[in-house]
């Protein structure tokens, strides 16, 4: 397989074709942002952890039977996956009170929710990736009803199986964001990574962050963080 032009460059990724026009080389990258992009920086090596990290979920949702874009890595940095038709959605799925939805609902950080709770974020750099209901999301045509429906049952099985794998880690899965695409039959994929940058990973016993959290608040031990949540998964 061959590299070809950059299809797509974002905050910590490079899509490129490829010589197969139904796969994409996607190269992991080791910048980071926070607060929609107003803070840069570096994180070392976190390129190649979530790289790791991704095909390790992705591995275990297959396992499970949760299909997604994934189909293997070539190298530290880089993995092949299936091009999809990309939707403009994040899809948030939240077990504990943190981030935006514990200022939002005036609740302590780490509150157990009652049930898991789902919110949709237009992705829209220009707009600040507003939040959206299902209404909105109908209305400006993202996607359908019974596309809605598949994605919320597979953020919530997903939400099952990281859950249950990562309590044998001695890690919580507070929350975490999903994309997903369609693919040449219009089926609903799983798509982008899924990593300290997108979740939020808490240890058990010491509630210690494991995430881009300690990069947000200048924590300090980012790089540490990340390289504690790969040895975990693969120990």
């Amino acid at each position: 397989m061959n590299k070809g032009e950059v299809m797509y460059e974002g905050k910590a990724k490079i899509m490129y074709a490829t010589d197969e026009p139904d796969k994409v080389l996607v190269y992991f990258k080791d910048d980071a942002t926070a607060a929609n992009g107003e803070k840069h920086g570096v994180i070392q090596d976190k390129g190649i952890i979530n790289n790791k990290i991704s095909e390790y979920f992705f591995k275990l949702l297959k396992s499970n039977g949760i299909n997604s874009h994934f189909i293997e890595v070539v190298s530290d940095r880089e993995m092949v996956v299936k091009l999809l038709r990309m939707i403009s959605l994040e899809v948030v799925v939240r077990n504990v009170a943190a981030g935006s939805l514990a200022k939002r609902l005036g609740l302590e950080e780490g509150t157990p929710l009652k049930v898991p709770v789902l919110e949709y974020f237009y992705k829209s750099d220009e707009l600040g990736d507003p939040m959206l209901n299902r209404y909105h999301i109908m209305a400006i045509d993202i996607a359908r009803v019974h596309e809605l429906d598949e994605i919320e049952h597979i953020a919530f099985c997903v939400n099952t199986i990281l859950k249950d794998n990562l309590r044998s880690k001695n890690i919580d899965l507070i929350d975490f964001k999903l994309e997903f695409g369609r693919d040449d039959k219009d089926k609903i994929v799983l798509a982008d990574e899924i990593s300290p940058d997108n979740c939020r990973f808490w240890d058990m016993a010491t509630h210690e962050k494991l995430d881009k959290d300690r990069f947000r608040h200048d924590m300090g031990g980012v790089e540490e963080a990340y390289k504690e949540m790969l040895t975990r998964l693969t120990m």
